[in-house]
């Protein structure tokens, strides 16, 4: 007989819910979000399970691997699409989330998702900490900024270390009274840029111990962060069938409404890897505004952006900077300038 499980997952207990090829449920129970004990009692109770289904989810990829490691035939799927699904039913609760997710293993009405190996989550752990020590700098300069200004004092555009030193050594000659004041944020700010600049010097070498990120920079604007952000968010060339679909991938394409008469595109989807995202719309507004030497994407680029503006202008060369990457990758070949 055949049989489907479906797996609603949360932080602590995970509801599993077992249909047979017809629907009818067969077993339902609440599970430890642990790959082990799952696979257990799966092993006990389901021997023939043709397909286990979950969302994707802070703990989707712990208990993937798990459980694949065990060898169960194990499917992650886009939480956006299920959520259509399941909002369906009237009353959602755990156990009939899992009850749809079972069914939609059965009739495969779903998106398989593909799932990242381990060690490329390792790597992009270390861009998101990179990124987040950014955020706390950033936060923590315009909170210096704004201090300074209830005291009639402009931090200006200061923006290196030793630049600010110099300008924070002038503004506490007119206020000796704020350094002490001060000294815990800037101590901080301090230790802040210490800890990102190692953990960029980290990554920058292991872009160039990697042979493809080495080939994707020599693109001009993109360096080391955005070729490995590329390839691990990509991590297989080949399954994507066209270098269009990369774009899609990241979000950057527009939404479309259609039906009937009426067929309307919207804003970009943002669907998708935003962190990708975020990359190629930062080496895009590089190619635009800072590479100096003449390529044909910088020239489409800064024609589109008189007139349809430098935002749509940044966006549409970041699509077609993700086409451009897939194609250096997927053909093994560098960058030429003409």
């Amino acid at each position: 007989m055949s049989i489907y499980v479906g797996l609603d997952v949360s932080d602590k207990t995970t509801h599993v819910c077992v249909v047979d090829a017809e629907g009818a449920v067969l077993r339902r129970e609440v599970l430890a979000s642990d790959p082990e004990i799952i696979a257990k009692w799966l092993g006990r109770y389901c021997p023939d399970v043709v397909r286990v289904v979950m969302e994707t989810g802070p703990l989707s990829a712990f208990l993937y691997h798990g459980m694949a490691a065990r060898d169960l035939p194990i499917e992650c799927i886009c939480a956006r699409h299920a959520k259509g699904v399941l909002s369906a039913r009237v009353n959602k609760s755990d156990v009939h989330d899992a009850e749809g997710i079972a069914q939609m293993a059965r009739t495969g009405w779903f998106k398989r998702i593909h799932m990242k190996d381990a060690a490329t989550h390792f790597d992009r752990a270390a861009i998101r900490i990179r990124a987040q020590l950014i955020t706390a700098r950033t936060s923590m300069i315009n909170q210096l900024r704004g201090l300074l200004k209830l005291f009639g004092l402009r931090l200006g555009s200061a923006r290196a270390a030793g630049k600010r030193t110099e300008r924070l050594v002038a503004l506490y000659a007119q206020r000796p009274d704020l350094e002490a004041l001060f000294a815990p944020l800037i101590a901080s700010m301090e230790a802040i840029e210490a800890q990102l600049r190692a953990s960029t010097r980290t990554l920058e070498l292991r872009a160039a111990s990697d042979p493809v990120c080495m080939r994707l920079m020599t693109v001009p604007g993109v360096g080391p962060i955005t070729a490995l952000t590329f390839t691990m968010s990509i991590e297989d060339p080949r399954r994507f069938a066209r270098g269009e679909d990369v774009g899609a991938y990241a979000g950057l394409v527009p939404r479309r409404s259609q039906s009937g008469e009426r067929d309307t595109q919207g804003h970009i989807s943002k669907a998708g890897d935003p962190m990708l995202r975020r990359a190629l719309y930062e080496a895009a507004n590089i190619i635009l505004s800072r590479v100096r030497q003449p390529f044909a994407l910088q020239h489409w680029g800064r024609k589109m952006a008189e007139t349809k503006g430098p935002k749509r202008a940044r966006v549409a060369v970041a699509r077609k900077l993700a086409i451009l990457l897939h194609s250096l990758w997927l053909n093994e070949t560098e960058f030429r300038w003409v």
